[in-house]
C-alpha cells in the first residue's frame, strides 16, 4: 500500500514498525459545540483509511482522542478555552457540555456507520500522563516558565516546522498585535504546556494540582501523551486535517520527539476540507450543517457517507443540497440493484473475470487510497456480465471498505411507520395528488425503503438498509 506522507511531501510504500500490527492514532473532537458535516468528512475518511488497512490484511490498533479541556479559540494560545466558552452560551457546566457534544458526536459517527476507535481517550483523564511528559521535557531542558504558564521554547528544537516546510526563522516572527500574548513568552510559536489558574484563566472551572501550581493542561500535550500511553513511543499513522499542520501536529511532534530523542510518527495522513456551496462553512454564512439537517431533509445519513466516498481525501470536497440529493439517489439505486439481485442455486462462478475486478479495487487502495476509483470499480462490476450471485459476493466484499450496510437486506417485519406511509401514498396516488405520491416516495426511500407499485393500487416494500 502506497500513502502520501505530510512529513516527506511525496508518496510512499507504507510500511509498518510492526508487520502484524497497524498503530493509528486519529485526532477526535473537541466536544464544545455540534459535531457538523464537516467534522464527518473527517471522520469517514478516517474510517475509511482504517477499513481500507483491514481490507488489504492489516490487523490495526485504533486510539482516537476526546478533547475536553485545553483547546483554545485560538490554536496558538490565544482567546479562551472552548469548553469554558461552550458553557457560557449554553448556561451548563462545563462538565454537562462535555457530555451532551460527546453523545451528539458519536450519535452522528454511528449513524454514518463509522467504526468506533479500540481506544477512545478523555483529555481529562490523562493529566497524570501530560504532567509527567511536561516534567520530561524540563528536565531536557526544552521548556520555561512564566508567571502565566509553562511553554515549550521552540528555539531549542532546531528541526522545529519539519511538517509544515516553514523555517524556524518564519515561526519566530512577532504576534499579533490585536490579541493577548504572555508578555514573557519568548517566541511567537512557543506552545503552553501548562496555563495557570492566573491572570485570564483565574477563573477557569477545569484545573488540577501540578508542579507549576494549580491549572490545566494546553491542548497539544494532550494527544502525544495520550498516543504514546496507548500505542507506544514511535507510531505508524497520524491523521487529522490539514489545518493541524502548521500549529497542532508540529507542535505534537516537537514536544514528542523532545522526549523521546526519535521520530514520533511515520506516516501522517491529512485530509483536505469540506466546502459548502463552494465557500468555507460557517454560522454566519449560515451554511453551518449536522446530520440532524441532513435527517430534515428526508436523506438517509449513509447518503452522506456516499457522497464523501466521491472524492479524493486530498482534494477539497463540495457539498450541496443538489449533491446530497443525488448521492441519496445514487445510494438508493444502489440498493434497488441489490434487491434485484436474486442468485440461483445453480449459478457458476467467473473466476478470471471476478479477479480482475478485484484487482482493480485493491490496486485503487493500494495506490494512496483512491477510493472514487474503488467506487467505479464496483459500479462497472455491477454493468458487467458476472452472475446476479458473483456481484453480489464482490459488492458486499468491497462494501467492508465503503461501509455503506449493503449486506443488510433485512428480512424483518417492515416497521409499522414505513407501512403508513406507503398506505398515505396510496391513498393520494388513488386521489390522483400525484405531487403528494412522489413526496412521501422519497420519504420513504430516505428512510432506507424502497417501494413498488403493483396493479389494483397494491404496493410492495422492501427493506434496504
Amino acid at each position: 500500500m502506497k500513502l502520501y506522507n505530510t512529513l516527506s511531501r511525496k508518496i510512499e510504500e507504507f510500511k509498518p514498525i510492526n508487520p502484524s500490527l497497524v498503530t493509528l492514532y486519529t485526532c477526535g473532537p473537541t466536544v464544545y459545540d455540534y459535531s457538523h458535516i464537516g467534522h464527518m468528512r473527517a471522520y469517514v475518511v478516517n474510517d475509511l483509511l482504517k477499513r481500507t488497512l483491514k481490507f488489504l490484511g492489516y490487523k490495526v490498533k485504533h486510539v482516537m482522542n476526546i478533547t475536553d479541556v485545553g483547546h483554545l479559540t485560538g490554536d496558538d494560545d490565544t482567546g479562551e478555552d472552548k469548553l469554558e466558552k461552550g458553557a457560557k452560551k449554553t448556561k451548563k457546566t462545563v462538565w454537562d457540555v462535555v457530555k451532551f457534544f460527546t453523545d451528539y458526536h458519536f450519535k452522528s459517527t454511528d449513524a454514518l456507520n463509522i467504526l468506533r476507535p479500540d481506544i477512545i481517550c478523555a483529555a481529562t483523564e490523562h493529566i497524570k500522563e501530560m504532567i509527567e511528559m511536561i516534567k520530561k521535557l524540563t528536565t531536557n531542558g526544552l521548556t520555561y516558565e512564566t508567571k502565566e504558564a509553562v511553554y515549550f521554547d521552540v528555539s531549542k528544537f532546531p528541526t522545529y516546522g519539519k511538517l509544515s516546510g516553514q523555517s524556524l526563522s518564519e515561526k519566530l516572527k512577532g504576534a499579533r498585535q490585536d490579541v493577548y500574548v504572555d508578555p514573557k513568552k519568548k517566541n511567537k510559536a512557543d506552545f503552553a504546556l501548562w496555563f495557570k489558574r492566573v491572570g485570564r484563566f483565574a477563573d477557569h472551572s477545569m484545573h488540577w494540582q501540578s508542579p507549576w501550581g494549580e491549572g490545566f493542561p494546553g491542548w497539544h500535550i494532550e494527544c502525544s501523551a495520550m498516543s504514546m500511553k496507548y500505542l507506544g513511543e514511535n507510531i505508524d499513522i497520524h491523521t487529522g486535517g490539514i489545518d493541524h499542520i502548521p500549529v497542532h501536529h508540529e507542535n505534537e511532534i516537537a514536544q514528542s520527539e523532545g522526549v523521546i530523542g526519535k521520530q514520533f510518527v511515520n506516516y501522517w495522513f491529512h485530509y483536505n476540507f469540506l466546502m459548502v456551496d463552494n465557500q468555507k462553512m460557517s454560522k454566519s454564512l449560515g451554511n453551518f450543517y449536522t446530520l440532524d439537517d441532513i435527517k430534515k431533509h428526508n436523506i438517509d445519513p449513509l447518503a452522506l457517507r456516499y457522497l464523501f466516498l466521491q472524492s479524493h481525501y486530498r482534494q477539497l470536497a463540495n457539498f450541496t443540497w443538489k449533491s446530497i440529493e443525488a448521492a441519496n439517489e445514487g445510494l438508493n439505486k444502489l440498493r434497488a440493484i441489490i434487491a434485484d439481485l436474486k442468485p440461483s442455486s445453480n449459478e457458476s462462478y467467473e473466476s478470471d473475470k471476478s479477479q480482475s475486478f478485484t484487482q482493480r479495487f485493491n490496486e485503487a487502495l493500494a495506490n494512496d487510497f483512491q477510493i472514487p476509483q474503488a467506487l467505479a470499480v464496483a459500479w462497472e462490476m455491477l454493468k458487467s456480465d458476472l452472475s446476479s450471485k458473483k456481484k453480489l459476493d464482490l459488492l458486499f466484499d468491497f462494501d467492508r471498505v465503503f461501509g455503506l450496510k449493503l449486506d443488510v437486506i433485512s428480512k424483518e417485519k417492515i416497521p409499522e411507520e414505513i407501512i403508513k406511509l406507503a398506505e398515505q401514498r396510496k391513498l393520494a396516488r388513488k386521489n390522483k395528488n400525484f405531487s403528494k405520491s412522489d413526496e412521501l416516495r422519497k420519504k420513504i426511500n430516505a428512510l432506507g425503503f424502497s417501494i413498488e407499485d403493483l396493479e389494483n393500487n397494491k404496493f410492495k416494500l422492501k427493506t434496504l438498509n
